[in-house]
This record gives C-alpha cells, sequence and structure tokens, in this order.
C-alpha cells in the first residue's frame, strides 16, 4: 500500500511510504543495485547500518542462471539467502535478455535467449518470469517487457510497445492465479513503454493506469536519449499514472536526473551510476562531482566528504583513495562505492525534507547548479 504523505504546489514532487512485508519503504528512495544477490563490494551490513538503504534490487535474469531457482528454494528465498531483512525489488530480466542481441529470439509467446554464462538455452514467458520473482522472494516484482533501443523508428516502437502489453496481460493473470511462494505479499508493477514517441508513450501510460496495480514503472529511458526528451516522456506518463501508486523510473540516474524526475512526480530510483562509476574512481560530492584519479588530488589530505552521510566520506582522505584506486587495491572500490550510494540516500532524502517543508523547487535549483560542477 502507498501513501503520499505531502505535495509542493510548484511542483509535482511528493513524499510518501510504500509498505511492504519486509518494511516500509520512504518516498522519494534511490535503490542500491544488487544485481546477483549483493551490492558489489558492500556488506549487507554496511548497507544497513552506515547508509541505512531501505530496500535493494536484485535481477530476474542473473538470478535464474545462477545460483538458479532450485538453490534459492532451498536457502528459503533470496531475502534468507543473501541476509538481508528489508524489501527487495526484482526486475524481470527483460532489460538483460534484450541486449542480448545476438543471442535471443523474440516470439509472441516470450523470449529464446542464451545463457551469457555457458551458452545453454532458456526461454522466459511472461508467466515464467512472476514464477521465477514468486521463488526468489522479492517485494516488488516487475513484469516481463520489451525495452526498444535507442534510436529506433516509429514502426519498431509501436510493435514492442504492443507486445509488452500483451505479455502484460498474461504477467497480470500468472501474478493473480498464483500465490506468493514464501507466504508474504509480493506486488506487481506494470512497465510503460514507448522509446520517444509522445503519443506512445501516451497509450501506454494509459494501458498500464488502466490495470490497478500496487505501482508502476516507466522503462526504456535513459538508454542514450538527450535528456530533456526523458524529462518530456516522463511529463507524459506521470501525467497519465494515478496520483494514489508509487511511480518507478527504472535505470535513472545522475543525481541530476533524480532530483528532475522528482520534481515531475517521480517516486522511486535505481541505478548502476554509483558503484560502477565508484569503482573507476568517479565520486559524486555535495561540492561537485570528482574524478580521484587525477593528480590534483594525491596530495589532498581532506576527507572526501565533510558533508557525506557515510563514515568513510569524513573518515579517509582524498589522497589515500587515490591512492587505493590507482594500485588497483578492491578497498578503493569498497570506499568509492559506498561513499557514492550514501550520497545518493542523502540526496533523496533531503528531497524528502525539502518536500516537506515546501521548498524543493528552489533546493532542487541550487542542488542542479552545485552538483553539475567538475572539481
Amino acid at each position: 500500500m502507498f501513501i503520499v504523505q505531502s505535495r509542493n504546489n510548484d511542483s509535482e514532487a511528493r513524499t510518501g511510504v510504500f509498505k511492504t512485508p519486509h518494511g516500509d519503504i520512504p518516498t522519494p528512495i534511490f535503490m542500491p543495485v544488487g544485481t546477483a544477490g549483493t551490492v558489489k563490494g558492500i556488506l549487507q551490513r554496511d548497507l544497513c547500518e552506515d547508509i541505512d538503504a531501505k530496500i535493494i534490487l536484485g535481477n530476474t535474469y542473473h538470478l535464474y542462471l545462477r545460483p538458479g531457482t532450485e538453490i534459492l528454494k532451498l536457502a528459503g528465498g533470496l531475502h534468507s539467502f543473501m541476509s538481508w531483512d528489508r524489501p527487495i525489488l526484482t526486475d524481470s530480466g527483460g532489460y538483460q535478455v534484450f541486449s542480448l542481441s545476438a543471442n535471443r529470439k523474440l516470439t509472441e509467446e516470450g523470449v529464446i535467449f542464451k545463457s551469457h554464462i555457458d551458452g545453454s538455452k532458456h526461454t522466459f514467458t511472461p508467466e515464467n518470469v512472476v514464477d521465477i520473482q514468486r521463488i526468489i522472494g522479492a517485494d516488488i516484482m516487475m513484469v516481463l517487457d520489451e525495452c526498444a533501443p535507442f534510436p529506433c523508428d516509429y514502426r519498431y516502437a509501436e510493435k514492442s510497445v504492443n507486445l509488452t502489453h500483451q505479455w502484460l496481460d498474461r504477467a497480470i493473470k500468472r501474478f493473480k492465479t498464483t500465490d506468493p511462494f514464501w507466504k508474504k505479499e509480493q506486488f506487481l508493477f506494470p512497465i510503460v513503454q514507448g522509446s520517444t514517441f509522445d503519443d506512445l508513450r501516451k497509450m501506454s501510460a494509459e494501458k498500464i493506469a488502466s490495470t490497478d496495480m500496487a505501482g508502476y514503472a516507466i522503462g526504456g529511458l535513459s538508454v542514450g536519449e538527450p535528456a530533456e526528451e526523458m524529462y518530456r516522456a516522463v511529463e507524459i506518463v506521470t501525467g497519465i499514472l494515478p496520483q494514489d501508486k508509487p511511480r518507478y523510473l527504472m535505470g535513472v540516474g545522475t543525481p541530476v536526473n533524480i532530483l528532475e524526475a522528482i520534481d515531475r512526480g517521480i517516486d522511486m530510483f535505481d541505478c548502476v551510476m554509483p558503484t560502477r562509476n565508484g569503482r573507476n574512481g568517479m565520486l559524486f560530492t555535495s561540492e561537485g562531482t570528482i574524478n580521484i584519479k587525477n593528480r590534483k588530488w594525491a596530495d589532498d589530505f581532506t576527507v572526501i566528504d565533510p558533508e557525506g552521510q557515510s563514515e568513510v566520506s569524513t573518515k579517509y582522505s582524498k589522497a589515500y583513495l587515490r591512492h587505493l584506486i590507482i594500485s588497483g587495491e578492491i578497498l578503493g572500490s569498497q570506499i568509492s562505492s559506498l561513499h557514492n550510494l550514501a550520497f545518493y540516500l542523502k540526496l533523496v532524502g533531503e528531497a524528502r525534507k525539502k518536500i516537506e517543508e515546501g521548498k524543493f523547487k528552489v533546493w532542487k535549483e541550487e542542488m542542479v547548479k552545485k552538483l553539475s560542477v567538475r572539481l
């Protein structure tokens, strides 16, 4: 159940709480990506105790291939397997399958694909993707959809949307005629598609809104299109989706993207950027973005970010972190990933506070300028 708690008069931004069997999720929220049952390099202890992550993601494609559903059954589901007692959202794996364009075949029934691990052949259908996520035990499950590439022509995008909608009907039927494998309530989110074509986004949003599910996702964005096209698509969709249900913008994005999307009525986000970029030496800080590999940080003994939320942000120096990253030390990836995740979670936390105070719009404009600085 989703409860809207506060709104801004000069913005579509709002705060809320989504209630799940594994805990309440305050929104707006950023969800660290734990594709294969782990947020890369980060202990579950630190996710909870250091940065207080309220929810993380898993990925159906990767978990289905490895460790597999039989192991997950024996383990008691993903929560038990990875010793995580907070909410989990699982992507359907559709994006991963469709990115394997050379190793998959798309049909009305579903998609046949070859494993990137051993080349074995598998099939995903709207029905078995629900079944797999039942076994995983995710609190929030995503439907199987096709994520159209960017750019693509109108005919392809239209065909893709229609297929996604056909699959959606089947997924919802399966969801409504099956019970949670682990006896805990689960929620299924449909996904709006339509590439960057306004009429297709509108049509898809209207279809998704009519399903009356617990929440809704917007997919197929942040795949290479200009930011302004992404924002326009978000505005079209949020103008149609119900006001009393959470909206999840999949795979987005930079801190600026997140603030702009909150302004347009988005509640939930995920992205690999904090951890992936962190492992490569890019840090998001309260004063701007840092490439810690640059020589200028070699003798900078100030802390990574004095306003950082994580303990590592205020404990270790830029010089020390640069040394670790340049040396290829695993600890460098851990520190930078944890710092970046903490930054993202602090950002959405501050956004919640400013929305509640009625000051979001002015604060957002100030933060966008600050976050656009390269130090």
